[in-house]
């Protein structure tokens, strides 16, 4: 299975040790899934879990989240974007991680805000899972 993680996806896996998006993430180490990204999405994973805000609840030192951030990147399979779809979405940040998905090949995206995809669905015929939803196919 390829899926492109939202970035809402992987900042919980690091806010929760106990939650379905961190267990997602040991999967993709497990390598029971291929995880996509592109360049650009994986730098916005580094920048929101680099915020402050975000440092104070995942607790996790500038360091360590460097040397987290390359072992995720080695979990990670490439994206090269040869074609851009934009604008299909309101937010910038979703585009990138649409374009990871068609250029990747992807399965499905996963994200907790599944709304922000609800319009594209149909036109790319892709699927949009919860990180719960995601596991239980995984699991099957």
């Amino acid at each position: 299975m390829r899926l492109v993680l939202d970035t809402s996806v992987v900042v919980s896996a690091f806010r929760s040790r106990s939650g379905a998006s961190n267990r997602l993430l040991q999967l993709a180490g497990a390598r029971r899934f291929t995880m996509l990204a592109t360049p650009a999405l994986f730098l916005e994973y580094e920048d929101v879990l680099r915020r402050p805000e975000q440092r104070r609840i995942h607790g996790i030192g500038l360091r360590d989240l460097e040397l987290l951030m390359r072992d995720l990147a080695s979990l990670i399979e490439p994206v090269e974007v040869h074609f851009r779809w934009r604008p299909h979405l309101r937010d910038a940040n979703d585009e990138m991680v649409l374009e990871a998905a068609m250029n990747g090949r992807a399965d499905a995206i996963v994200t907790h805000n599944r709304r922000d995809f609800l319009s594209v669905i149909h036109e790319f015929r892709l699927r949009i899972l919860s990180p719960a939803e995601a596991l239980e196919e995984i699991s099957e």
